[in-house]
């Protein structure tokens, strides 16, 4: 199974990498994104120094993670919260769907979030007849289409806007010319009189903050504030990962997400939730739950270095600048964690046979290291991940023997220059041109090597 999902990755990865539309559609997306960095960093007095604190207050986190956690849980469940631990994805997908039928509710309003993608819970759902409804624009069309989201935040970058115009077209009637304000408007229309009927409403969390036992949540639409106001109740689902030690740190953590994944200092809606409603508020819901996602999270806990892919905020950065990522696009990884974050994560969260190759679909470029808010060493990582792959035998036997044997050879200079130039391109062509790529032509090695051309130079020097 291991062999055919990195083959596959490799078949899609070719045809992608020589569409040129799509080339076209990620340059103007990266050119656009840097511009926007630019400018959405500019308030950040030293942007360096704000990542500096975001890394140590990441590692101060992981470091004492059962000690935040508790006291996120205790300072939740004070104000009437109920906090469910799932330690695998059905754990959670089970979880969400008893509390909805404890609940007697048939539908279910969801805010886009990542944790909900990573378990499947919207098919879940749907399967055992629950009526969900995508209430973020982004998801409503990927949703309208049965595609996955194709970048951690900006959800249908492959998409050009005529695609979405033919498809409101096509399903609402609208005019096969409309602005995007008007397709927006016909979504909004059609979620109206969900919002005021909601029973239970489903959302992401961004940051969990310890010290007010509280969720954070940033967005642009507006739609988690509607399904968290008007839903009888709200299910947050968060990675254990997603805890931070206190309400203060937001001061640092949520200029630097909006500012990587949107380009400004500030998102349109931050909110904090504390829990249900109580009994002098007006709005939110009558009950809360809190979902505690592991996922795979604890074994990457466990990784002394790799660990740092837990500190990922989820701006998508990392991947806009990723020389792959460019090339291949999102649904290639067949991960709702795509770049180079994805690859470093992706093993732990799934299946470490299944998607062990994705570490090794990077060029070590440096730049997602260059863009990350919280200055997780992405290159590092990967190459340890490579490391772990090999000593588990995750890497297919005839590649290993290969690169051994060419090691051997690379460490033993007289054995090396014994065989002439001729032969030694008749083993690269025959051993190396299915790892060189049919597209691209091996290099013609000499006839004679550079250790024997220097010392024939210095014997006509003398």
């Amino acid at each position: 199974m291991a062999q055919e999902f990195a083959e596959k990755f490799k078949q899609e990865s070719a045809v992608k990498s020589f569409d040129q539309s799509h080339h076209a559609l990620m340059r103007a997306s990266t050119e656009k994104y840097l511009a926007t960095l630019k400018k959405g960093t500019t308030k950040f007095v030293d942007l360096q120094n704000s990542k500096k604190k975001t890394h140590l207050i990441k590692w101060k986190t992981l470091e004492n993670l059962d000690r935040y956690l508790l006291d996120f849980e205790a300072n939740f469940t004070r104000r009437g919260g109920k906090i469910v631990w799932a330690n695998d994805a059905e754990e959670a997908r089970q979880e969400i769907l008893r509390i909805t039928q404890q609940h007697e509710a048939k539908s279910v309003l969801k805010a886009t979030s990542l944790v909900c993608e990573e378990i499947g819970l919207f098919d879940y759902l749907q399967k055992n007849d629950i009526d969900v409804t995508e209430t973020d624009f982004g998801a409503f069309v990927l949703e309208l289409l049965q595609e996955k989201p194709y970048h951690t935040v900006k959800r249908t970058l492959h998409l050009e806007f005529e695609v979405i115009s033919k498809l409101f077209h096509e399903k609402f009637g609208t005019p096969i010319d409309a602005p995007a304000e008007q397709l927006a408007t016909t979504v909004r229309d059609l979620m109206r009189s969900k919002y005021l009927h909601a029973e239970v409403g489903v959302t992401g969390a961004d940051f969990l903050l310890a010290d007010t036992g509280s969720i954070a949540i940033t967005e642009n639409e507006g739609n988690t504030r509607l399904i968290t106001s008007f839903s009888k109740v709200h299910i947050a689902v968060a990675g254990i990962d997603a805890v931070i030690p206190s309400i203060l740190d937001l001061g640092l953590f949520w200029p630097l997400l909006s500012s990587h994944a949107f380009g400004r200092p500030s998102a349109v809606y931050n909110s904090i939730l504390s829990g249900p409603r109580q009994a002098h508020e007006t709005d939110g819901p009558e009950e809360m739950y809190v979902i505690l996602l592991d996922n795979g999270r604890t074994d990457l806990l466990a990784e002394k270095e790799q660990r740092q892919g837990l500190y990922c905020i989820q701006c998508g950065a990392c991947s806009h600048v990723c020389p792959v990522y460019q090339q291949i696009g999102g649904h290639t990884y067949k991960s709702v964690y795509q770049g180079p974050i994805g690859a470093l994560v992706a093993p732990y969260i799934y299946n470490k046979k299944d998607f062990n190759h994705l570490s090794f679909a990077s060029p070590l470029s440096g730049k997602p290291d260059q863009v990350c808010p919280v200055n997780i060493k992405l290159d590092k990582m990967l190459l340890l991940n490579r490391k772990d792959a090999i000593e588990r035998h995750l890497v297919p036997q005839t590649e290993s023997r290969l690169w051994k044997g060419f090691a051997y050879l690379m460490e033993r200079r007289r054995l090396l220059d014994f065989f002439g130039g001729k032969t030694k391109n008749f083993f690269l062509r025959s051993f190396f041109k299915k790892f060189w790529g049919k597209h691209r032509e091996l290099p013609s090695l000499p006839q004679k090597s550079f250790s024997q051309q220097w010392r024939e130079q210095q014997k006509k020097k003398n």
